[in-house]
């Protein structure tokens, strides 16, 4: 319960519950889809159209739990929001970034409700996890600011390699989900809603691998330049995400050549969004350098 008062130690905690809380509710999301579970619950907000709770079946419970898990990211980002309010001092920028979650989370609901009325069309279930990215940005963002970090000296060309790392990281993410909606889970297991993109997996898979080695050449490369130039932190946040990468790609290769396990298509799409929070958490340390 937020109270009267808050210090900026605690709303710094409550923006953390706020972006792990959506973390795991992408990876839970991903669940979803893996299981075949996406029309678990066919109807929206009910589960069925008569029911809101799910009857004792496989695919509609896994669907069910993931929606009721929403209204544990809605306390989490409620907390976020009140928590600016209260927060002592008061930072504008805060509420602000705080009601960006509040928007983003509705987004999400009315695309998840568009998603299952359209039977798991992929260009919706694609838009459903650049959108979750999108919120995750958000949150590392509120964070990084709720944290108020202190400046650090480095060189120009660094904030360049580090703005390469984020459009190119925002590449990778789109071209990842033209992957997966081309690939074999749909989301459901009806034949007749496993609608998928026109693509052939293997020409999507290799322009997706072809970004990703792109994107560990940027990362060298700045890790070099932090390094020369005696920025340990970013050196630091650089060998991390360069090493989220190459553990990414090992799976991504190992899923291709095992033919696209569930399991590991599950560690794909977590590895996928704990790369992307420290992809951005890398940008944001950089946008604080001074110079």
């Amino acid at each position: 319960m937020v109270g009267r008062e808050i210090s900026p130690a605690r709303y710094e905690r409550y923006t953390r519950w706020a972006l792990w809380s959506l973390t795991i509710i992408v990876v839970s999301g991903g669940a979803v889809r893996l299981t075949g579970s996406g029309l678990g619950c066919s109807d929206w907000p009910n589960c069925e159209e008569d029911q809101f709770v799910a009857s004792l079946e496989y695919h509609a419970l896994i669907e069910f739990v993931n929606r009721l898990f929403t209204g544990v990211v809605t306390v989490a980002v409620v907390l976020a929001v009140l928590g600016s309010l209260r927060r002592i001092p008061r930072r504008p920028d805060l509420v602000w970034w705080s009601w960006g979650l509040v928007a983003g989370v509705a987004a999400q609901v009315i695309l998840g409700a568009i998603l299952v009325k359209t039977d798991l069309d992929p260009r919706f279930t694609m838009g459903h996890f650049l959108l979750s990215m999108v919120l995750l940005w958000n949150a590392v963002v509120l964070m990084h600011k709720a944290a108020d970090p202190a400046p650090i000296t480095s060189a120009p060309r660094i904030q360049q390699l580090s703005w390469a790392v984020g459009i190119i990281g925002s590449v990778l993410l789109v071209s990842g989900t033209i992957v997966t909606g081309s690939g074999p889970h749909s989301g459901s297991d009806e034949a007749e809603a496993a609608e998928r993109l026109p693509f052939l997996v293997r020409d999507v898979a290799r322009i997706h691998a072809v970004i990703a080695i792109t994107l560990l050449i940027v990362l060298a490369v700045l890790w070099w330049h932090a390094a020369q130039v005696g920025v340990a932190e970013l050196s630091r946040r650089s060998q991390l995400v360069g090493g989220l990468l190459v553990v990414q790609g090992a799976v991504g290769y190992w899923q291709y050549f095992t033919g696209v396990p569930v399991l590991l298509v599950a560690l794909h799409i977590t590895l996928a969004s704990l790369t992307w929070i420290n992809i951005v958490r890398l940008q944001l340390a950089t946008r604080s350098l001074a110079v």
